[in-house]
């Protein structure tokens, strides 16, 4: 069985600097950033997070959410198995992780779900 670790919306944004500049005035911290997309963390609780991004850099879509679970492979196989659309398989991006993108069907959401490598 997949267990989820944690679960994190992502914001389309047209600026980076200004949606940092935003998420401080809430007391959030930028914990992550890859130019691309960007992670917002409470410093009180950390896991309180939202991620915003300009679009995905190795992907043709742009998810709304990502699903961090303890076997991305195993999810895989889970959602694959039960007819879902995968939008693409597993494979293992420089950033330190695996991630496959799935459509959820009840409202035909993109989903990353990942998993942290190193």
């Amino acid at each position: 069985m997949v267990s989820v670790r944690r679960v994190v919306p992502v914001l389309h944004t047209r600026s980076s600097a200004r949606s940092r500049e935003f998420f401080a005035l809430l007391g959030m911290e930028q914990v992550m950033d890859h130019g691309w997309i960007a992670t917002h963390a409470s410093p009180a609780t950390p896991s309180a997070q939202l991620s915003t991004t300009t679009g995905d850099a190795t992907a043709p879509v742009t998810p709304v959410l990502s699903i961090e679970v303890d076997d991305v492979d195993a999810a895989y196989e889970a959602l694959r198995a039960s007819g879902a659309e995968v939008l693409f398989a597993p494979r293992d991006e420089e950033w330190g992780v695996r991630r496959f993108f799935v459509r959820e069907p009840g409202s035909g959401a993109v989903l990353n779900v990942l998993a942290h490598t190193g």
